[in-house]
């Protein structure tokens, strides 16, 4: 059902990317239910290894095959509860971008890092890992995550998103050249729902959302109608 109001609210690429980022288990299913809309089924979690006697894992080469083209790299739980280093992240980044796809990196502070004014020093120590890894910029993404407001409820406020997402691409310019942090896509991802998105998004280096309980529900397709309008205004 909800993947039928999404494909439902008929999304416009050409306005926006609506990507799912589904259980693997339910990646295959989830493809065929929206096939024919511009939602586009993306992988959660891909493996540090190729082919190989990796009981559980998921390759990039396995991904591709199934014709996923995003893969998510990097975020929170992973980090958190998984043990997944710097150095694991860079390796996924490079993977998926040599087979061609598409990779949302996700970075975040916790609320002891937040309250020690050291924002900044995380997200900086995340992004120069991969940097050198990244070959294709129009196929990389940042979502940032607070991860103190990650499922919590606490939102951080439009300013505190805004200050995180101008000092992520001043890193990236100092890395990377200004062009390239011009163009970059950095997301915020942290207790988005429909009603806090718009005024989120208004802010001028928030370029889209990466959302989590809110995209369990109906009304996650008022925060891609919301975003369409945000970022097709901002093309004009």
């Amino acid at each position: 059902e909800l993947l039928a109001a999404f494909k439902g609210c008929n999304p416009d690429a050409s306005l926006a990317d609506v990507v799912l980022f589904a259980p693997a288990m339910h990646v295959a299913h989830s493809m065929k239910e929206v096939e024919g809309s511009a939602v586009c089924i993306g992988a959660q979690n891909v493996s540090k290894t190729g082919e190989g006697a990796f009981t559980g894992e998921i390759s990039v080469n396995q991904v591709d095959d199934m014709g996923i083209k995003w893969m998510l790299v990097g975020h929170s739980e992973r980090r958190s509860l998984y043990g997944e280093t710097d150095e694991d992240t860079a390796t996924k980044v490079e993977l998926g971008l040599k087979k061609g796809l598409n990779v949302m990196f996700a970075i975040g502070e916790q609320l002891s890092e937040r309250k020690d004014g050291t924002t900044v020093d995380v997200c900086a120590k995340q992004i120069k890992a991969v940097i050198s890894k990244v070959t294709d910029w129009s196929k990389f993404s940042i979502a940032y995550e607070p991860v103190w407001a990650i499922g919590t409820g606490v939102v951080a406020t439009p300013l505190q998103a805004q200050e995180t997402h101008w000092q992520i691409r001043t890193i990236i310019a100092d890395l990377a050249g200004e062009a390239v942090a011009k163009d970059l896509r950095i997301l915020y991802g942290g207790s988005v729902n429909p009603k806090n998105c718009k005024e989120l998004g208004e802010m001028p280096d928030v370029d889209g959302f990466l959302v989590g309980g809110a995209s369990c529900k109906p009304d996650f397709t008022t925060i891609i109608q919301t975003a369409q309008d945000l970022y097709s205004q901002a093309k004009k």
